[in-house]
């Protein structure tokens, strides 16, 4: 290339306010093939076949990645799919997402299911795709096959996974699987919460909010936890508390990660943004499993991502057909237990952190970074080059009333249905190309790849 050439990129998008990894600034970056290959003060005239300009109230982000998503595809597509999920996901400023192994039939515990799930995805991404696998009782010989196949670890229960087709392990059991993955450096992610403390617990029977949280106590996260922090201490294996939900466990958390446990911890938008006090008795679209706590609970959640106890914030969408929310009744006992979430996270998470004085970097490190970083993905996550050109657009400042009918996800139910919030995603870009909801260009993606 001569002296006066111009570098010629594929899409060239400029803004005064693109997040880099030094924070916001006047940029202009240049993709070509997908990537983020030139990054340069604003002014600096790049040139691509289409250029993207800003406008005054928006931001650029990187994609956000979700690495707790139930898809449900094959066995329950009628709760959701990999059309509407990706599709929900792209709208939200999504554009990776790790499917759950469960509620899914069969369940994704072996080789021949994982390839059946992907013949099923691939045709259907409008983001990319990845994949847990699960360790239920007997599967242990599977793993290290899932494992070279490209899962990205492997999901537990430690009580019933609120589906037959896949079992919980005991504690014993989950030791086994941890030092079965601690042989090739993999990573188990735990929905603890422990069954003997349920099972004591009083019941959720009835269509009264707090009956529910009683039957869920903060002490059954608690027993559950200390049981993964010892046997992941025991083993030196790689493990991930999910959706916390207790905040008397942050201490013992925080102390196992400076005795150099090798754990991480999600939370999730419900648990951030509302309150049990607040939940109406009957309203079966807030139940979830661990439920939805106190006030002063939420309080110490936020406390715990600031300070680092806490790694990330992804949605644990698990969405399903009205019917199996007992809408009619309003039974905590009954109602599928699972907020659905995925295209509203990024609004939510921003509208309580604003109030609270945190910025917005923060909060996309928190929902993009760091779960790219504990999935293993070394090109998302971030505006930086070499990455994966997977944008969102957002206007931090506009607000908007969630109307669940104008949401993609398959079924028209959420808790955060007419709630006020602050931040819209306005456009999505997938490695350079813009998500039009037409065209699924979405890849299914695995572990270590590039």
């Amino acid at each position: 290339m001569s002296e006066n050439q111009t570098p010629h990129y594929d899409v060239v998008v400029r803004g005064e306010r693109i997040l880099t990894t030094a924070g916001f600034a006047a940029r202009e970056i240049g993709i070509t093939d997908g990537a983020i290959v030139a990054i340069e003060p604003l002014g600096h005239d790049l040139q691509g076949r289409e250029i993207v300009t800003l406008a005054d109230d928006e931001t650029l982000l990187p994609g956000l990645v979700d690495s707790h998503v139930h898809v449900n595809e094959p066995g329950r597509t009628e709760w959701e799919g990999f059309a509407s999920a990706t599709k929900a996901a792209a709208a939200g400023g999504v554009t990776t997402i790790i499917d759950m192994p469960l509620n899914s039939i069969p369940p994704t515990v072996d080789v021949e299911a994982l390839e059946l799930k992907r013949s099923v995805a691939k045709d259907q991404a409008f983001v990319d795709v990845g994949f847990w696998g699960g360790a239920i009782p007997g599967n242990t010989g599977e793993l290290r096959a899932l494992h070279d196949d490209g899962v990205f670890g492997f999901k537990c229960f430690l009580l019933h996974s609120g589906v037959d087709e896949f079992p919980h392990l005991d504690a014993d059991e989950m030791e086994r699987d941890m030092a079965e993955l601690a042989s090739f450096d993999s990573l188990l992610i735990v929905h603890a919460e422990d069954s003997r403390a349920i099972d004591r617990a009083p019941s959720a029977e009835g269509d009264h909010y707090d009956r529910f949280l009683a039957s869920r106590p903060r002490g059954a996260e608690n027993i559950a936890i200390a049981e993964v922090i010892e046997r992941a201490r025991w083993t030196g294996a790689r493990a991930h508390i999910l959706h916390l939900s207790s905040s008397d466990a942050l201490p013992m958390i925080a102390s196992a990660k400076r005795d150099g446990v090798r754990l991480t911890v999600e939370t999730c938008p419900h648990y951030l943004t509302l309150l049990a006090e607040e939940i109406p008795n009957g309203a079966t679209a807030f139940k979830c499993c661990p439920p939805i706590r106190e006030a002063s609970n939420r309080e110490l959640l936020w406390q715990g991502l600031v300070d680092g106890t806490i790694d990330c914030i992804v949605s644990d969408h698990s969405p399903s057909t009205l019917d199996l929310k007992d809408l009619d009744n309003g039974d905590f006992a009954v109602a599928w237990g699972g907020v659905a979430s995925l295209q509203l996270g990024l609004s939510l998470v921003w509208s309580e952190a604003r109030t609270r004085g945190i910025p917005l970097e923060t909060v996309v490190e928190w929902m993009s970074a760091r779960p790219a970083a504990l999935a293993g993905l070394t090109r998302k996550g971030r505006i930086a080059l070499g990455f994966d050109a997977d944008l969102s657009v957002f206007a931090p400042d506009s607000a908007y009333v969630v109307d669940v009918n104008k949401l993609h996800h398959k079924n028209p139910l959420t808790p955060y249905d007419g709630k006020a919030l602050s931040g819209v995603v306005r456009e999505t870009f997938l490695r350079g190309e813009r998500v039009d909801f037409a065209e699924p260009r979405g890849r299914l993606i695995r572990r270590g790849a590039a």
